[in-house]
């Protein structure tokens, strides 16, 4: 099976597909026709088990090209049961870990098309009603650091932050559950530089929404097993720099210290390198991170100041 690309997880949003080989009249709707019969005869090849791998492929790499393609999939007879069994397949695959390459290219192309439905306005909640991210749940949590399962961490990672991007508080409702918040979790912790950074920017845009930040708030397990995940990061950060990691790790201390509990939690569990100058060449040339790292430590520190001066501190419970 030819190599597979791993997906498009740029974090801060990318450009959507379209015909771009002819841009004038007749040509571009001819043009787009043809997409449009290329695509539907591969969905329609999804159903042959022979030639479903090709069509795998196919659809994977052209999804940009073909307009549409998210209600094709999601209309079509029998198209998400077989996107479902795919993903279920290989389960058995996973603990112990005995994942081949050409196995999480296949499933990565399948991720890659679940991606499409999450990024497409019209299709994005019949994913989630099907609840799919918990089908994802087990290849997020697994603790193997090879490519195979690297690859297949980071597209799981993709759909589920194509979800978020809209900032939907139902979406953000749908994911609110005890496995989804563990497996951004296990990815802040395990994952390589890029898994980390997509996780860690789904994680932020929960904390972003009021609901999310509740949830995490009002649950001292979950807001500690945040705090310490984030630590962890911060720490490695000092070995191995990534100024955009850096940048979400703070945007999501920062949102934390928008709820008082935390804030007041977070006087004992910030860590002390972004309290001194240990990332200033990190930030150098961000001042917008610059600036929430300044706010967030203004107001920890006025909270401390408060404490020490009289003040109790209100534990999460």
């Amino acid at each position: 099976m030819a190599k597979t690309v791993p997906l498009s997880l740029s974090v801060g949003g990318g450009s959507r597909g379209g015909a771009s080989s002819s841009s004038h009249g007749g040509g571009a709707s001819i043009t787009m026709d043809h997409q449009m019969q290329v695509a539907e005869q591969l969905v329609l090849n999804l159903r042959y088990h022979v030639r479903r791998e090709r069509a795998l492929l196919e659809l994977s790499k052209k999804r940009e090209l073909f307009h549409d393609l998210a209600p094709l999939l999601c209309n079509s007879f029998g198209t998400s049961v077989v996107l479902l069994q795919e993903l279920i397949s290989i389960y058995p695959f996973l603990t112990p870990p005995n994942l081949t390459p050409a196995q999480s290219n296949r499933v990565c192309n399948v991720l890659a098309l679940l991606q499409c439905v999450a990024s497409h306005p019209d299709t994005k909640m019949s994913l989630l009603s099907a609840s799919i991210p918990l089908y994802l749940y087990p290849f997020l949590v697994t603790r193997s650091k090879s490519r195979p399962f690297e690859y297949l961490r980071l597209s799981s990672l993709g759909v589920i932050g194509a979800l978020v991007k809209a900032d939907d508080t139902e979406v953000i409702r749908a994911l609110l559950s005890p496995e989804i918040i563990l497996s951004f979790l296990r990815s802040m912790d395990i994952g390589c530089e890029l898994s980390k950074t997509v996780a860690t920017f789904i994680l932020q845009k929960l904390l972003l929404d009021d609901v999310g930040l509740d949830y995490i708030c009002t649950r001292a397990v979950k807001f500690f097993d945040v705090a310490q995940v984030l630590g962890n990061m911060v720490g490695e950060l000092v070995e191995q720099p990534s100024s955009r990691l850096l940048k979400y790790i703070i945007r999501c201390y920062l949102r934390l210290s928008d709820n008082q509990r935390a804030c007041d939690a977070l006087r004992t569990c910030l860590p002390d390198m972004l309290r001194d100058t240990t990332f200033n060449s990190c930030l150098r040339e961000d001042p917008v991170t610059r600036m929430w790292l300044q706010e967030l430590l203004q107001k920890v520190n006025g909270n401390l100041v408060a404490l020490q001066t009289g003040g109790s501190l209100n534990r999460i419970h």
